[in-house]
């Protein structure tokens, strides 16, 4: 059984319900928000707009939530008094903005952004997303391994789990290329498991993997071949880990989530195919509204009945029979605690 520190224990706990499963919702995107409103708005998103239909989202959708995800952008400063404080709290640090070269994706923090701000904003955890392409150059790929390694270190230092999520992406040249955030079209499940043997290694001292399908969501079927491709990825994983949408429909995300819980995952961090169809709706807020309340409240119903009766509690992945008793990482962190008490 793996000994976890008294904050990353806590952290863990706080996002998952009491049987250990995650339910969580992503509120923290950005360019698949600022984007549509900025069309639909002739060019140019306004703030309010943005952390408007977030705070939406954290209103309609915590409900059904063990916990949020906000970035400090637009959610946090408008949501987080919405935000219930019973769930579980995450705040995303990576900038959207990555910088494209031609070579591949670099990644970086939020200007002025930090775990330290994080922990110190209340925060549960800290969510990063790294874009990665074990077969781009060393270069790129050793700025992306810097990257994950630096954040891991300071979450070690500032106790706070780390929820690292992981997206493979086309390469300048490449079919398809786009620099959306949305799932690659020819996505090639070696370079998923690659990449998820990589940032395994204990060096990145990551808590919890958001990964997404080692293949396109539509190639979901329920067949034999997919699900050892999924098994796979649960046994390089090897720590708790969930899904993540990439703007897969309803009916595709569902379909994921089955093989995913049976290959070990602890449950779902998603958006999009969540509250995606209703955010169609803009700028009718109402229609908004309705929408969440209705189509997005009825769809995490039911993956959460999914989650309760397939996904496996996240202690699960390290060998626990039941790590809500596990203390070893506290007595180790804080020698001597309670030894007058007794």
């Amino acid at each position: 059984m793996k000994s976890l520190s008294a904050g990353k224990l806590r952290g863990l706990r706080r996002m998952a319900d009491a049987a250990g499963r995650f339910k969580m919702t992503a509120v923290d995107q950005r360019p698949p928000i600022v984007n549509p409103i900025a069309a639909a708005r002739g060019g140019t998103a306004p703030w309010g707009d943005v952390a408007r239909f977030k705070t939406m989202l954290v209103e309609e959708l915590q409900g059904e939530s063990t916990a949020m995800l906000l970035d400090p952008n637009y959610a946090y400063p408008m949501a987080v008094t919405r935000l219930d404080p019973r769930l579980g709290l995450i705040m995303t640090l990576e900038d959207s903005a990555f910088r494209e070269t031609g070579e591949g994706r670099l990644s970086a923090e939020i200007d002025d952004w930090s775990v330290e701000k994080i922990k110190r904003a209340g925060a549960d955890a800290v969510k990063v997303l790294a874009w990665y392409r074990p077969d781009a150059p060393e270069a790129v790929n050793r700025h992306q391994r810097d990257f994950a390694r630096r954040i891991g270190e300071a979450c070690l230092r500032y106790d706070i789990p780390y929820l690292f999520e992981l997206l493979v992406y086309p390469l300048p040249g490449e079919k398809n290329q786009t620099t959306q955030y949305i799932e690659m079209a020819e996505k090639k499940s070696e370079l998923v498991l690659e990449s998820v043997r990589e940032f395994a290694k204990p060096e990145y001292a990551i808590d919890v993997f958001k990964l997404e399908s080692p293949v396109p969501a539509r190639d979901c079927d329920g067949s034999a071949g997919v699900q050892a491709l999924f098994d796979e990825m649960g046994r390089l994983a090897g720590r708790p880990w969930v899904m993540l949408s990439a703007g897969a429909g309803m009916a595709e995300f569902r379909n994921v989530l089955g093989h995913a819980y049976a290959a070990g995952a602890s449950g779902y961090l998603a958006g999009r195919a969540i509250w995606s169809e209703a955010f169609k709706a803009f700028p009718d807020w109402d229609g908004i509204r309705r929408g969440l309340q209705q189509g997005g409240v009825s769809y995490m119903r039911d993956i959460n009945r999914l989650t309760d009766h397939q996904a496996h509690p996240w202690w699960h992945a390290w060998g626990g029979a039941d790590m809500a008793h596990a203390d070893a990482g506290f007595r180790h962190a804080y020698p001597g605690f309670g030894e007058a008490a007794r």
